[in-house]
């Protein structure tokens, strides 16, 4: 028995907790940076912007996210909870964007370091068994090794060519197609500032939507969020430092099929910008759909269009109001639209203000652009204003304009009505021109409508970024899709006759790609062409295949 035999069993050594550490998060950084994990949380982002797409988000239309939970009342407060209805600020889709960004950029970095190394590195030296390569030649020549290999150099202008010369053998290494992976990393690294410019968008700009009635209308001027219907504003944006810009809208044209289908919108605007601020100078431009005014880093998009009806209501005293407000459209086909208009009374004709609130009047009702009637109830045949009428309720009572509390744009609120603050006074049906008069002698008259347009201001300090980023990734697939990497070696060696030289060839792809072997063989044709005409009489081409 030997010292060994009664020695104890020793348990394995543990490494200390600090070395344990850093190696596991070793291997995570390896598996975060790898091209399969960039890949899967490519894929991850792609999926996690589905339900943006398929679910009203907040930013958008909180009253469309507030109707949804609503009419889910288990489901809806559950997705809130989930923040599917802000997608894309939610925590988790963040998270994947984030560790995209840095799986993209490990991936990246090493990649680049080594595309540096390669360039600098000499061509690898040629195998020992040419005939082994996917595609060989072999040829004689007349001339020195020395001779033909200066000749054949010449011929490879535009290759990364390194000759080596032992025991009396010259071997010439030669290598194109590096632009490969520099288009690689073209298109990876474009798209990584691509995202980044995007997130950068987000942060700085912001969006805003406003509806403006056309026909000279008063117009638009974007020094504020308050003059937005709805506004969206980045996490660096306070509201304090909008581009300036003002637009009116002169007119507006919608052409449509005979089937009523919309074909176009187009809308004549003026705008002023920058200097012409200061200089009270109008512009002139025509929006239309995907063909929005681009000026002073805005977007101005013709987004929609409806229809604004005009009342005037003729106070008991003969004083007058007259209002045009957009009414929202209920069908997008025949431009049926309902709205809501709330008129205030002259100050003098109710001097105590609770009387001022008892005598608001609000109409409340239905506009059709062309008419049609199925007996008193109003539709629309046709999306174009050629046969305009409304079917109106009218109210008088209290509106809620003096309370300050926030009421739709559309809509009356059904509990004023039925606590009886407001009261129907008549229902009817009007064209342009024709009045209902009230009980107390106020004239309520439809005077027609007027087309407003809905417009969407844009601001992304990063768009021409984006764009940039945008064709230099393209182009950089491109380029990596069309460039192979290729390596030729000819190895010259002195024949039986000291006057001739054996010329063998070599070629090799570093990716499979159909054409390689067509363009070797015209490559060996161009060299030998070039090895004959320096004594063509002599030179004996022959493929030598059988040795």
């Amino acid at each position: 028995m030997t010292d060994l035999d009664t020695r104890p069993e020793q348990a394995p050594r543990r490494q200390p907790a600090a070395r344990r550490v850093l190696a596991g998060a070793r291997n995570i950084w390896r598996g975060l940076t790898s091209m399969r994990t960039a890949l899967v949380l490519l894929f991850l982002l792609a999926f996690a912007a589905i339900p943006g797409a398929l679910v009203p988000q907040r930013s958008l239309n909180a009253g469309k996210v507030d109707e949804y939970i609503a009419a889910r009342p288990t489901l809806g407060p559950l997705m809130d909870r989930l923040e599917l209805f802000d997608v894309f600020s939610s925590f988790w889709f963040t998270a994947i964007y984030a560790l995209l960004f840095v799986s993209l950029i490990g991936c990246i970095l090493p990649r680049c370091i080594e595309h540096g190394k390669a360039l600098r590195t000499r061509p690898v030296r040629a195998p020992r068994n040419l005939s082994r390569l996917p595609h060989h030649r072999r040829y004689v020549a007349d001339g020195s090794p020395e001779d033909t290999a200066a000749i054949v150099q010449a011929q490879l202008r535009g290759w990364r060519v390194e000759k080596r010369e032992s025991n009396g053998e010259v071997t010439l290494s030669a290598e194109k197609g590096y632009l490969r992976e520099f288009g690689n990393l073209v298109f990876h690294i474009s798209l990584v500032l691509l995202l980044a410019a995007i997130a950068l968008g987000k942060l700085f700009g912001y969006e805003g939507n406003v509806v403006v009635i056309a026909n000279d209308g008063p117009g638009i001027c974007s020094t504020s969020p308050a003059i937005y219907d709805s506004f969206r504003a980045g996490f660096e944006v306070d509201g304090t430092g909008l581009e300036p810009l003002c637009v009116r809208v002169k007119d507006f044209k919608a052409d449509y099929l005979e089937n009523g289908q919309a074909e176009q919108f187009t809308s004549n605007i003026e705008y002023q910008a920058g200097d012409d601020l200061a200089n009270n100078v109008w512009k002139s431009d025509v929006l239309q759909v995907n063909h929005p005014l681009r000026v002073a880093g805005d977007r101005v998009y013709l987004q929609g269009h409806g229809y604004a009806p005009t009342f005037t209501v003729t106070f008991p005293n003969g004083e007058t109001r007259t209002e045009t407000i957009q009414w929202q459209p209920t069908d997008a086909t025949t431009f049926l639209s309902s709205g809501v208009m709330r008129i205030d009374p002259p100050g003098g004709l109710y001097p105590d203000a609770e009387d001022r609130r008892k005598n608001q009047i609000a109409i409340e009702g239905l506009f059709a652009p062309t008419a049609f009637f199925h007996g008193k109830l109003l539709s629309s045949s046709y999306p174009a204003m050629t046969d305009p009428a409304v079917a109106i309720d009218i109210y008088k009572g209290d509106t809620g304009l003096d309370t300050g509390l926030p009421q739709s744009l559309f809509t009356l609120n059904q509990e004023m009505i039925n606590q009886g603050r407001l009261v129907k006074q008549d229902r009817v049906n009007l064209k342009p021109g024709e009045a209902s008069t009230l009980s107390d002698g106020t004239t309520v008259r439809f005077d027609g409508a007027e087309e407003f347009v809905n417009l969407q201001v844009s601001h992304d300090p990063a768009q021409t970024w984006v764009l940039v980023f945008a064709l230099t990734m393209m182009s950089g697939l491109l380029v990596s899709l069309v460039i192979k990497r290729r390596r030729v070696w000819v190895r010259l060696l002195a024949d039986a006759d000291p006057r001739r030289t054996v010329v063998e060839l070599g070629g090799l792809a570093r990716t499979d790609q159909a054409g390689w072997g067509e363009e070797f063989d015209n490559l060996c044709e161009r060299l030998i062409a070039d090895v004959k005409t320096v004594d063509a009489n002599s030179v004996n081409t022959k493929n030598d295949q059988e040795n």
